[in-house]
């Protein structure tokens, strides 16, 4: 499990930044609402993220790295729910790759991913 330099943020961005971020994020594009599971808890948690469609898959840049919880807990039950531009799907098979061009991603959001060191990304497919 990794992090990136966004890292230092990430508990200011969690308590401030997405519960503003919810109220949009099943809806835009290059957003998500993740719907998983703890690993630990079995509770139910949901969590804005950006989301790219590939082809038949669905790509998450890890920019907080693999040692964000939500990506924690999907890597171990290997599934989970987004709601994407108002659709729902259930997603399955997360494949973790470390790729520091990070080859797949949209061209913008390659730019920022180097800058703050993101070298991670998560595919899932639809159920």
């Amino acid at each position: 499990m990794t992090t990136t330099r966004l890292w230092t943020v990430h508990r200011f961005v969690t308590r401030c930044v997405n519960p503003v971020t919810m109220r949009f994020a099943g809806r835009a594009p290059g957003f998500g609402i993740i719907t998983h599971i703890g690993r630990k808890t079995g509770r139910r948690y949901r969590s804005p993220v950006n989301v790219f469609r590939r082809d038949d898959s669905y790509l998450f840049v890890l920019t907080y790295g693999s040692s964000a919880q939500w990506i924690r807990n999907v890597l171990t039950t290997g599934e989970c729910q987004l709601e994407a531009r108002g659709v729902e799907h259930r997603l399955v098979g997360p494949e973790l790759t470390i790729d520091p061009k990070l080859g797949p991603v949209p061209i913008f959001v390659r730019g920022i991913g180097r800058l703050f060191r993101v070298t991670e990304y998560v595919t899932m497919h639809d159920a």
